[in-house]
């Protein structure tokens, strides 16, 4: 029976993706920084270490047969940020995996990163995308154009009875469910493809996912218009306003809404479903 191991388990994505590999009858292994929230995991083994500290790490991947790692971080903390955890920890996820000998590394990346090249987040992930590329490992990046959690920026602005775009609203991108890109990022694998940029089945634009928003909630669609301008601006005051803590989603939020994210259509997870189940569970 093939091994599994999958950094950043207890997140978002790295949940989806325990659950797939256990349906698809692999042996998994969690690694995990906090085993109090990893109870729930579908995995057969949970390891606790701290992926920045390189010698927690030693051993833990004896007779694995792939890694994946969906590890990182959105908001940085106090002595924590994202050259350590995006890059230096996966950088020690590669390096104990090259010592182990395992055979096959994948990463979860972001799409459109070659577009976002001054934002930390995205410059410390193509870092480390780099480090894979060129290592003697059989890799896989998944490069996902947005995940349907991320979309419920716009399900609160509606409940808060308008949304705010910038420009036209005309940027498109099609977000994907965890299950449909823990699936697609098994097949991937699997086909030995070297890079995936993936999305949804469905693609936006933001005006589509305003008025989706109102229509999950049954309010009018009420969308205010802010010039692109004021978000080109802003993303250049960031370094001198904001604090460091709060500063990288910002720009990593408003550098991705000045682009189109579409990625190759997978997956029947439909968005408008999750909006509303999202709202029964408000």
């Amino acid at each position: 029976m093939p091994h599994v191991l999958i950094a950043g388990a207890t997140g978002y994505l790295g949940r989806y993706i325990v659950s797939e590999y256990a349906a698809r009858g692999w042996t998994v292994t969690a690694l995990v920084r906090d085993a109090s929230r990893a109870s729930d995991l579908e995995a057969d083994h949970v390891r606790q270490v701290q992926v920045t500290d390189a010698k927690s790490l030693v051993g833990v991947m004896q007779g694995i047969d792939l890694v994946i790692s969906a590890l990182g971080i959105t908001r940085q903390t106090e002595g924590v940020g994202y050259w350590d955890v995006d890059y230096q920890a996966n950088l020690n996820l590669l390096n104990e995996a090259l010592s182990a000998n395992v055979p096959r590394f994948a990463y979860i990346h972001v799409l459109g990163a070659d577009h976002m090249p001054d934002v930390p987040l995205v410059q410390a992930k193509t870092a480390f995308v780099t480090e894979l590329q060129s290592a003697p490992i059989v890799s896989t990046i998944i490069a996902p154009s947005g995940y349907f959690s991320d979309m419920s920026d716009f399900l609160q602005m509606a409940r808060s009875g308008r949304v705010w775009l910038f420009g036209k609203g005309g940027h498109r991108l099609n977000p994907i469910h965890g299950a449909d890109l823990a699936a697609a990022t098994a097949e991937a694998i699997d086909a030995e493809q070297g890079w995936l940029d993936v999305g949804g089945p469905e693609i936006f634009t933001h005006e589509d996912l305003a008025k989706l928003a109102f229509t999950a909630l049954g309010t009018p669609v009420k969308i205010s218009r802010i010039p692109d301008w004021v978000r080109r601006a802003v993303l250049r005051l960031l370094p001198f306003t904001t604090r460091q803590k709060t500063r990288g989603p910002l720009q990593f939020f408003l550098s991705a809404m000045g682009q189109d994210m579409v990625g190759e259509r997978r997956g029947e997870r439909t968005l408008g479903s999750h909006f509303r189940q999202e709202l029964k569970r408000l």
